[in-house]
């Protein structure tokens, strides 16, 4: 692997990831209604780390290989979209403009994986997870939002 397109990708994630920095859940969060299987805090920072590191080396195995533009277009996609969500939902309180956001997020992930797949079977495999990450998220987000329709 070329550790210098990993420090690249991993430095993308980074920044994705210091919008948690940024805009932490704080008491708002904490004062919304919330389902039974929400994941506890200590869950989030776990994932994400994992996360990015599997999506960083993905984009570092499949970057240098022919045919990967659609595969690098959906990697940068998800990325914005992933580093938008958290200042969207958290800092603005948007709800519904956090559930669009991790909708086309999805949509990007889902794309990221089925461009990974016909390129590089390993890095699909890591990067599955996250899909299913995206998804308990969205579900979190839409359930969030309707137990509290007036936050």
């Amino acid at each position: 692997m070329d550790w210098i397109l990993f420090l690249v990708f991993l430095g993308a994630c980074g920044a994705a990831a210091a919008t948690g920095a940024m805009f932490s859940p704080g008491a708002w969060y904490r004062g919304l209604s919330k389902p039974s299987w929400t994941p506890p805090d200590w869950v989030f920072p776990v994932v994400w780390t994992t996360l990015y590191l599997a999506l960083a080396f993905a984009g570092a195995r499949v970057a240098p290989l022919e045919g990967s533009a659609y595969a690098m277009a959906f990697w940068a996609l998800q990325i914005a979209l992933n580093t938008l969500w958290t200042p969207v939902f958290f800092g603005l309180q948007r709800m519904k403009a956090g559930l669009v956001v991790i909708v086309l997020l999805w949509l990007a992930v889902a794309g990221l994986l089925v461009s990974l797949w016909p390129l590089d079977k390993i890095a699909f495999l890591v990067v599955a997870p996250y899909l299913v990450w995206v998804t308990i998220a969205a579900a979190l987000n839409a359930s969030v939002l309707r137990r509290n329709p007036s936050a």
